[in-house]
């Protein structure tokens, strides 16, 4: 749930949707429209603190300004 809240404190003006899907068997997947930004079973490990903002940043919103309050 924390990287989910970490994208949406971070990037609400331009994340348009943004879903939860229950998975089975510890299942921890992160897709941004229909491409794999991270993969629990692929890395054998949880994401660490701020690890999916990271790849968020870098691979979907490089030079994007986070959200101003």
């Amino acid at each position: 749930m924390r990287a989910a809240s970490d994208l949406l404190h971070d990037y609400q003006h331009v994340i348009a949707e943004l879903t939860l899907v229950t998975g089975s068997k510890g299942v921890f997947d992160v897709e941004v429209d229909g491409e794999l930004l991270y993969s629990k079973h692929e890395t054998g490990r949880h994401a660490e603190p701020g690890e999916v903002l990271r790849l968020f940043r870098e691979r979907v919103v490089p030079g994007v300004a986070v959200y101003e309050r």
